[in-house]
């Protein structure tokens, strides 16, 4: 939403004669469009499709695509509006073999792994799967998440790539636009299970902040050995509508290139007073445990009197998806705010 390999962060070919055979074309009609110029309902799985992604790329297909291969964010994102990708690439197997948190929902023994970790992305074995279509997140312009740019021009040429923004928008606005996507490509937003995930979305934001929570001073962080990651929720959609909804957040006085975070070393992880922590879970950030040998953290307040939890910053863009943050979330500070 990060450390290292993150833009969210501050953290952070011979024998390829058959891409263009299995590159997609073909052209069609622009489907009708939604509020805000984006593409409203798909059009028939036989006839011409047409989507225009946030790079403003117009995708001209002959039919709906079918065989879909998508980052884990946008993976899990379009899992839950019903969309089934045949691949999926990014973080999504943990060292045990089981899911990683970041592909949701995903059924990982049914889909193709095309890459686990940065900068693992097997080209080879994307073209031989025939995309119909690729999608991913965006964390700087135009850059498809998890795409290395080594190979991105060979990528291109095998299927159209589709790209969704995730800067400068809260998590509503992201939940709309990946319902866009997979309404285009054949989901039905109004399945039973869509809906009630909706409610329940709906319902925990109204709930935030909880009674309890409301006066408390909510500091989010990620961290590795060497430095601990503020988080700017102004540059981070699910923080900004945090904000939003009347969470008191800090806001760092300084921030790194692109504007995602400020780099502290752990001397000064006191930089900033909070009543509750919240701690960046992936897998690549620094696990609370270890965060508790460092003295200086250990001293803080919030650390002491345990009120720190687990932020879950790239969480997909589903009602589902939400619906569990926000939840877990209310839950979280309530307790806190009961200390």
């Amino acid at each position: 939403m990060s450390l290292p390999v993150l833009p969210r962060r501050g953290f952070m070919a011979a024998g390829l004669g058959l891409v263009f055979a299995l590159a997609a074309c073909g052209g069609g009609t622009e489907t009708p469009a939604a509020t805000g110029g984006s593409p409203a309902a798909s059009s028939p799985a036989a006839g011409p499709w047409t989507f225009t992604d946030d790079r403003g790329k117009k995708i001209d297909t002959p039919k709906r695509p079918a065989r879909v291969v998508a980052q884990v964010g946008a993976a899990a994102a379009l899992w839950d509006f019903g969309i089934r990708p045949v691949a999926v690439f990014g973080p999504h197997r943990l060292k045990d073999g089981t899911r990683d948190p970041q592909v949701g929902d995903v059924d990982i023994t049914k889909v193709e792994s095309i890459g686990n970790v940065w900068d693992e992305f097997n080209v080879e074995k994307y073209i031989s799967l025939q995309p119909d279509l690729l999608v991913s997140g965006m964390y700087t312009k135009d850059a498809l998440w998890y795409v290395p740019q080594k190979s991105a021009a060979t990528i291109e040429q095998v299927a159209p790539t589709l790209g969704v923004s995730l800067l400068g928008v809260s998590v509503p606005r992201l939940i709309e636009r990946y319902g866009q996507v997979a309404e285009a490509l054949g989901a039905d937003l109004g399945a039973p299970e869509v809906t009630a995930a909706k409610a329940r979305f709906e319902a925990a934001s109204a709930a935030l902040p909880t009674p309890e929570a409301k006066g408390l001073k909510v500091l989010v962080l990620g961290s590795g050995p060497e430095a601990i990651w503020v988080a700017n929720p102004g540059e981070h959609a699910d923080l900004r509508y945090f904000k939003e909804l009347g969470l008191d957040l800090v806001v760092p006085e300084k921030v790194d290139d692109g504007g995602f975070w400020q780099t502290l070393s752990w001397e000064n992880a006191d930089t900033y007073d909070a009543d509750v922590i919240l701690v960046d879970a992936r897998t690549q950030s620094m696990r609370l445990e270890e965060m508790k040998k460092k003295p200086t953290f250990a001293a803080l307040p919030a650390v002491k009197a345990g009120q720190v939890y687990e932020w879950h910053a790239e969480e997909r863009y589903s009602y589902q998806g939400y619906a569990d943050v926000l939840e877990r979330l209310n839950t979280d500070l309530a307790k806190a705010g009961k200390l």
